[in-house]
């Protein structure tokens, strides 16, 4: 299985966090699991077969889908070949991009043609290089931004504060919001709540340093990231990733990351 990462253009770089590609070139037709873990952004798909995956309830997956944010693990089922090209947006990006409110594809996700009218499915599935696939994609992307694209600085500001661990009270303050008004504002471009965004990327943080595999403990991880204590730390590790922190250290395979296979 190979996977491959790409930073987008400069007038995608405020939407878009980078592009993937994904590819299975096997023989073997057995049936096989994905887990896709909780990141605190949205993104978008295009499948060259759309019969390969099934989603988190055993439905067919659109060939071209956008999916909103998620909190807690799902599973995706899958057999035999597959390429896939995705795009890792940013955490507004649902609102920039297609001018929905973010909060109506959380735990959803729907073909494009249901957001805009667009020919882009289609017109990826009779392209046959994977580069001008992507050249498509950051085409459609860079319109859709250009028609909807407006940044909000008061978001923007929240959200790189609890990237960088500050608390929800001390950006409140900063902002002069209050907790609704600032609850209404993820809800609307985010899709999730900012406590729940928050803990998303806390657990982000401590899947971090289980990658790096250094000699601390979960213990000293638990201690770092300040959870209340190691059983609230287990508690959210495994609702986001759907296995304990041990369980993922030990058997977790990441071809590509924050979408593990598990070994025995």
């Amino acid at each position: 299985m190979n996977f491959q990462a790409v930073s987008p253009p400069a007038p995608l770089k405020n939407y878009v966090r980078h592009f993937w590609m994904l590819e299975n070139a096997t023989d073997d037709i057995s049936q096989k699991t994905f887990t896709v873990m909780c990141n605190g952004v949205p993104g978008l798909i295009f499948q060259e077969n759309p019969k390969v995956f099934t989603g988190f309830q055993g439905e067919q997956l659109p060939q071209l889908f956008v999916f909103g944010q998620a909190t807690k693990a799902g599973q995706l089922q899958f057999s035999g070949n597959f390429c896939n090209i995705g795009v890792s947006l940013k955490p507004a990006a649902l609102k920039s991009i297609f001018g929905l409110d973010a909060n109506e594809l959380t735990h959803q996700n729907t073909a494009i043609e249901n957001l805009v009218k667009s020919s882009l499915s289609g017109r990826l599935a009779n392209i046959s290089s994977t580069q001008q696939k992507v050249s498509c994609i950051i085409e459609f992307l860079e319109k859709q931004a250009a028609r909807h694209g407006q940044p909000n600085d008061r978001l923007e500001y929240a959200l790189n504060g609890i990237q960088q661990g500050k608390k929800l009270p001390d950006l409140r303050r900063h902002l002069h919001l209050s907790e609704r008004s600032l609850e209404r504002l993820f809800l609307t471009h985010v899709g999730i709540t900012p406590v729940m965004y928050s803990r998303i990327i806390r657990f982000q943080s401590a899947i971090t340093l289980i990658r790096q595999r250094r000699s601390r403990s979960l213990t000293d991880i638990a201690h770092t990231l300040e959870y209340f204590d190691q059983s609230h730390f287990i508690r959210d590790f495994k609702l986001f990733s759907g296995v304990t922190p041990t369980t993922y250290l030990r058997k977790a395979m990441e071809t590509m990351p924050g979408f593990p296979e598990w070994g025995a």
